[in-house]
């Protein structure tokens, strides 16, 4: 019974009477603040309490709405979403795709409605084939069942390599693969193996690491994209090439012995290009000294063959004059080596010689000793001055020998 109706205890709950400890009736207060407003407007009680039963079945319909509504108004604000920088919003209703969304503030219908999955579009990932790293650091041993692979030329190698990738494409990243990084790690197993298994293992441990490594990218993207994955492989790394632990050792001795094979082909090359130069110019160098001495014979030869053909013309000329004139003048080309001199007399069979060679020589002696008696005149004693002076006399007054002429030779000179 409330606190207005006939009988009751008219405790005002506002006036706090009463010993009541529990808290105040809903109902009660809204008649009561009725029957007030009642009262205040004239109202008489038989009305009040009609109306106060009426606003009060009223009143708890208008509640319910008020929570559904608040309720409602919730569930909307709960569609609202954020996007960070860097990812994609993939939106669905009731698991089939609708759009993607940027970064920013977005909204949709909320959950079980419409669903959002966020995707790091910029986010660089990593999987590992042929060994497994922890905190950044690789760790030395290599796992067998991924690096282990026969080459062409049936041997195995130990090749670890890394993959980096992003996402290119959210929507099909969360689709079309179920799950994107297990099958972009069998991918680029199958990659590798398919492309060292068609190289050589010098190939694959020395100069086509490089080549290997592009095919490898080419391969794996290639297979990525006709699976729509919305993968796209940024990097391939080829950490590291080697054979087997069993046969390593034997594997660095050959490869020392390549390289000093190397190392020998390298030294040879430069003593080639040291040497070869200079016999080429020495080659050369006599070639052109060859050409030389040709031209000057060759000009030799013309100007002789021009000088005889004056000559020529000449002794048509005058033969007994150009006759003579040529023999003075080979007389004279012979006869200027030479330092003796034979004189023939006309009035006489004898020929006069004359040992000028000798008398040269004399004259030298005798100028080096003047010039040195000269310097020491007062050191060296009388009679060496005169003994000099007795030598050049006797040089001097050298007869002359007569040889006698014979017959034959007066008649080789007629005939010349």
């Amino acid at each position: 019974m409330s606190w207005n109706e006939p009988g009751g205890d008219k405790k005002d709950p506002w006036s706090g009477r009463g010993d009541q400890k529990g808290p105040p009736d809903l109902d009660e207060a809204i008649r009561s603040l009725q029957e007030k407003l009642g009262k205040f407007f004239g109202g008489d009680n038989g009305d009040n309490e009609r109306s106060s039963r009426n606003f009060s079945s009223g009143n708890s319909k208008r509640n319910t709405g008020f929570i559904v509504g608040g309720a409602f108004v919730l569930w909307g604000l709960s569609g609202f979403y954020i996007v960070d920088e860097g990812n994609h919003g993939v939106e669905t209703r009731f698991g089939q795709y609708i759009g993607t969304t940027q970064s920013g503030l977005n909204w949709h219908l909320p959950t079980p409605i419409e669903r959002v999955d966020i995707v790091n579009v910029k986010q660089q990932r990593f999987i590992e084939v042929g060994y497994r790293s922890s905190g950044g650091e690789q760790i030395t041993g290599s796992v067998p069942k991924e690096a282990l692979m026969l080459t062409k030329d049936e041997n195995y190698v130990d090749v670890r390599l890394a993959i980096q990738y992003q996402v290119k494409d959210a929507k099909q990243f969360i689709f079309n693969v179920v799950n994107p990084a297990l099958t972009l790690k069998q991918v680029t197993e199958s990659a590798l193996r398919g492309v060292v298994g068609s190289s050589a293992m010098d190939f694959v441990l020395t100069q086509g690491r490089s080549e290997i490594v592009t095919l490898i990218k080419k391969e794996i993207q290639d297979v990525m994209d006709s699976y729509n994955s919305g993968i796209q492989v940024t990097s391939v790394n080829l950490q590291d090439a080697q054979p087997p632990e069993q046969v390593q050792n034997s594997f660095e001795d050959a490869i020392k012995a390549r390289e000093d094979e190397q190392r020998l082909i390298n030294e040879a090359e430069a003593y080639s290009n040291d040497v070869v130069p200079k016999a080429r110019g020495a080659a050369a160098r006599k070639i052109q000294e060859a050409e030389g001495y040709k031209e000057q014979v060759i000009a030799q030869a013309q100007g002789e063959t021009s000088r005889f053909s004056q000559l020529l013309a000449q002794y048509t000329r005058a033969p007994d004059v150009t006759r003579k004139r040529l023999y003075i003048e080979s007389m004279e080309s012979v006869m200027s080596e030479t330092n003796k001199v034979l004189v023939d007399t006309k009035s006489g069979n004898n020929l006069l010689y004359l040992p000028l060679d000798k008398i040269g020589q004399h004259q030298v002696i005798s100028q080096a000793s003047g010039s040195s008696s000269s310097a020491g005149a007062s050191d060296q004693p009388q009679s060496q001055t005169s003994s000099q002076s007795q030598v050049q006399q006797t040089v001097v007054q050298e007869p002359v020998v007569e040889r006698p002429i014979t017959t034959r030779s007066r008649d080789a000179r007629g005939r010349q």
